[in-house]
C-alpha cells in the first residue's frame, strides 16, 4: 500500500491504508484499530497494534507500506491559552485560529494578564501560548506588557503572535530574551471588523508538529511519519475545506464520546453578511466538551427533557446510563447511544449558529444577525464514531435541520445529509497535504458521492 495514516486518538487508535493515491483511482483499503496504549508508557504499541489489526481485516499476515502519516489528539490533544485585548475583537479571532487549528483552548483571557491569569497558565501547561492583540498601528501597551508578563511567568511553551505589527520586533525580543521560542505572524484582527486567522491557523499547526510531543512514545511516531504530526481535528477542519471546494457550503459533525466537534465552511447569505454585528470566518470549528455519548452521557440526558427520551425508548435513560458502554452492544444501548448522539449533534449546532436578533432604539426596531449563518449550507456531513457506526446515523445528521422562517440560521430543511462511512476523513485531512485530488476523491467515495 502507498500510505498508512494513523490517527492517535486518547483511548482508540485507527490506521487507514491507502493505495494508489498517485494514480487516476486511489483506493481506501481498510481500517485496522486497537486501544491507546498511553498507560502503557508507549503510544507506539497501541499503533503496532492497529497495524496489525489492520492486516487481520485485509487477510494478510504482514503489512507493507511506503509512507506513514499520522495525527493524534492523545494526551489532551493539543492544549492552548489564547490573549489578546477586546474580547469582540482580537480575542475572538484568535480563538477561530486556535480552534480552526484543532487546538483545545483551556484559558482565554482579554486585557491585561492579571496575577490569578499567571498563575492559571502556569497550572494549565499549555502547550501553545497564542498572544494577540491591537489592530494594526494600534494599541500597543497592553500586547507588550502581556508579553512581558508572560516572559516571567517560567511557563515552557512556544508563542504564536498575531497581533499589533507595529511591535513585532519588540515582542520578539521580550520573549526571546526569557529563552521562550517565539514565531511570528500576520496580524489577526489588522483592522476593525476585518479577520485574517489563517496565518495564525497554518502556524498553530506547525508549531504543533516541530515542537509538540504530548503522549509517551510520541515523539517515535514523530519520527517515523512523513511531515509531523497533525491534531486531528484541525486534519477534519483541513478535509472540510477541501470538500468545499468539491461540493460546496457544509457542516461536518463528529460526535464523540467526550465532546461533540462542529465545523462548517461557509460564507453564508449576502443577506445575512449586510446585517451581521461582527465578522464571522469562513472556515469555523467549534468543540462541545460537555456534549458526549459516554463520558458526558449523563450531561446530554440534564440538557434534554427525559420525559421526551422516555418517549422516544420506551425506557428511563437515567437508569439506562449505568449499563451504557463506550461501543454499544446490546439493542438497548445502541438505541440510547443514538438518541444520545441526536441531542448531542442537536445542541451542538445550535450553540456553532448565529441568530437573527431585533433590537430597539430612538429610530425603531432594526434586525441585527450574531454568528455564525448556515442557512446556506447544502450538505450536511457525518464523521466520528457515532455517525458513522451506529444504525441509522443519518437520523443524528437530520435533527440540525431548522425550520423555515427560524431566527436561528440553522442548516436549511432541504440540506443533503452524507455520512463517512469508512470513516476517513481526517486522514484523508492529512492526506490532502500531499495528495488532495486523492484524497478528495477518496472522501466523495466514502460519503457515497462518487462512484
Amino acid at each position: 500500500m502507498d500510505v498508512l495514516v494513523a490517527e492517535i486518538g486518547s483511548t482508540t487508535t485507527l490506521v487507514n491504508a491507502f493505495d494508489g493515491v498517485d494514480g487516476p483511482n486511489p483506493m481506501f483499503l481498510g481500517q485496522g484499530k486497537a486501544l491507546t496504549t498511553v498507560q502503557e508508557g508507549d503510544v507506539w504499541l497501541g499503533l503496532e497494534r492497529a497495524i496489525e489489526d489492520l492486516g487481520r481485516a485485509l487477510g494478510t499476515a504482514g503489512v507493507e507500506y511506503g509512507t506513514l502519516l499520522a495525527t493524534s489528539s492523545a494526551a489532551g490533544g493539543l492544549r492552548m491559552t489564547v490573549h489578546g485585548l477586546v474580547y469582540d475583537m482580537t480575542v475572538k479571532a484568535a480563538k477561530e485560529a486556535a480552534l480552526g487549528a484543532g487546538a483545545v483552548l483551556k484559558m482565554v483571557t482579554a486585557g491585561h494578564l492579571s496575577e490569578a491569569d499567571l498563575a492559571r497558565l502556569r497550572a494549565i501547561r499549555p502547550n501553545i501560548i497564542l498572544l494577540a492583540g491591537g489592530v494594526d498601528f494600534g494599541e500597543r501597551e497592553t500586547v507588550l506588557e502581556n508579553a512581558r508578563l508572560i516572559a516571567g511567568a517560567h511557563v515552557e511553551a512556544p508563542v504564536i503572535y498575531a497581533g499589533n505589527r507595529a511591535v513585532q520586533d519588540e515582542v520578539r525580543a521580550i520573549l526571546e530574551g526569557a529563552g521562550i521560542a517565539v514565531t511570528v505572524v500576520e496580524n489577526v484582527y489588522p483592522r476593525v471588523d476585518v479577520l485574517n486567522i489563517e496565518p495564525a491557523r497554518r502556524a498553530i499547526q506547525r508549531v504543533f508538529e516541530e515542537h509538540i510531543v504530548t503522549a509517551p512514545g510520541m515523539d517515535r511516531v514523530r519520527e517515523m511519519a512523513h511531515g509531523g504530526i497533525m491534531p486531528t481535528p484541525g486534519a477534519v477542519m483541513a478535509a472540510a475545506k477541501l470538500l468545499y471546494d468539491a461540493i460546496g457550503d457544509l457542516v461536518v459533525i463528529d460526535v464523540g464520546g467526550a465532546t461533540t466537534d462542529v465545523h462548517s465552511v461557509t460564507e453564508g447569505s449576502e443577506q445575512i453578511a449586510k446585517i451581521l454585528t461582527s465578522p464571522e470566518p469562513v472556515a469555523k470549528r467549534t468543540v462541545e466538551g460537555d456534549l458526549g455519548v459516554f463520558v458526558n452521557a449523563g450531561n446530554i440526558v440534564d440538557l434534554v427533557s427525559r420525559e421526551g427520551f422516555v418517549q422516544d425508548l420506551g425506557f428511563d435513560p437515567a437508569e439506562a446510563l449505568a449499563e451504557l458502554e463506550p461501543v454499544p452492544s446490546t439493542e438497548r444501548g445502541l438505541r440510547l447511544a443514538r438518541a444520545l448522539a441526536i441531542e448531542a449533534a442537536r445542541i451542538a449546532v445550535l450553540r456553532h449558529a448565529g441568530c437573527v436578533r431585533y433590537l430597539y432604539g430612538p429610530l425603531g426596531r432594526i434586525t441585527v444577525a450574531e454568528g455564525k449563518d448556515l442557512t446556506r449550507v447544502r450538505w450536511i456531513i457525518g464523521t466520528g464514531g457515532a455517525a458513522t457506526r451506529l444504525p441509522e446515523g443519518w437520523r443524528i445528521l437530520e435533527a440540525v435541520k431548522g425550520r423555515r422562517g427560524d431566527m436561528r440560521l440553522l442548516p436549511p430543511p432541504d440540506a443533503r445529509c452524507a455520512i463517512d462511512r469508512d470513516y476517513v476523513m481526517a486522514s484523508c485531512g492529512v492526506l490532502a497535504r500531499s495528495h488532495p485530488e486523492a484524497a478528495t476523491a477518496i472522501m466523495l467515495r466514502s460519503l457515497g458521492l462518487a462512484g
